[in-house]
């Protein structure tokens, strides 16, 4: 079975200009963005079995019913915030395929399936922030919040002749829910570059846990300041290791993004 599809997002990469650190003025930074990754891991389907699964991005563009991801943060002299939401829902199937396993065991000769697979996502992060260091070359910010990961997939399946002793119903269905929290800490900054200061490399890492064993993130990119705003293109890495028992065993997201800010007082 290679129908999983979800998605994940931090746009951090957001970060206010190094003037934000001294000014008594409320500051405020947005960014509307695409992340197109390639997904990896491993979860728990029909009788308990574990399939892992790989969707790339073609697969994920095929079957994309609607999505919305987008950042907002906000800043008073080196104190600052920021909430990230992405939010995804994907459905597909697959008719007359033998690509799965049940019990550890593929599918006899001569069976086949026709899968149906529904998928709905938000994760949401909130952080605070202080800046540590700023001057014309670089600005550094130190973070601490939390992330949630909500999920729910929804696997139907027919069979197209007797299993035998695997015994599964012909006709069925199984959900996969999963809403996690975890505690994160991390840094991102940027780096100038240019007379004006108009090119730039954003990043980002973070590394949480909590109700799930490890969570951490990376991001580095490149962006080009206008007068109306930034345009910011990134490549984006976002890992989970999920408890044991849990219906989705580990989790993997990479690929590129990209997005348009705003700045405003």
């Amino acid at each position: 079975m290679r129908q999983l599809i979800t998605s994940i997002v931090l746009a951090s990469f957001t970060a206010l200009p190094a003037s934000a650190q001294t000014s008594d003025k409320w500051e405020f930074g947005a960014i509307v963005y695409g992340w197109l990754p390639n997904i990896d891991g491993a979860a728990r389907f029909p009788n308990d079995s574990s399939r892992d699964f790989d969707v790339d991005v073609s697969s994920i563009l095929d079957h994309l019913k609607f999505t919305f991801m987008g950042t907002l943060e906000a800043r008073k002299g080196p104190w600052g915030a920021f909430t990230d939401i992405i939010y995804m829902d994907v459905g597909g199937s697959k008719s007359q395929t033998r690509d799965i396993t049940l019990g550890g065991i593929t599918l006899p000769a001569g069976v086949t399936a026709d899968l149906n697979l529904d998928l709905k996502a938000a994760i949401w992060t909130i952080a605070g922030e202080y800046r540590v260091a700023s001057d014309r070359t670089a600005n550094v910010d130190l973070l601490a919040g939390a992330r949630s990961i909500d999920m729910k997939q929804n696997l139907g399946w027919n069979f197209s002749a007797d299993l035998g002793p695997l015994n599964p119903s012909r006709t069925g269905s199984k959900e996969i829910s999963v809403t996690k929290w975890d505690a994160i800490i991390g840094a991102k900054g940027r780096l100038y570059f240019g007379d004006n200061r108009e090119w730039f490399a954003p990043w980002y890492v973070d590394v949480g846990t909590g109700q799930t064993d490890l969570t951490w993130q990376a991001i580095g990119g490149i962006g080009y300041a206008y007068k109306w705003g930034e345009v910011i293109a990134a490549w984006r890495y976002l890992d989970y290791r999920f408890k044991s028992g849990a219906p989705i065993d580990n989790m993997s997201f990479s690929g590129p993004a990209l997005g348009v800010a705003f700045h405003w007082q």
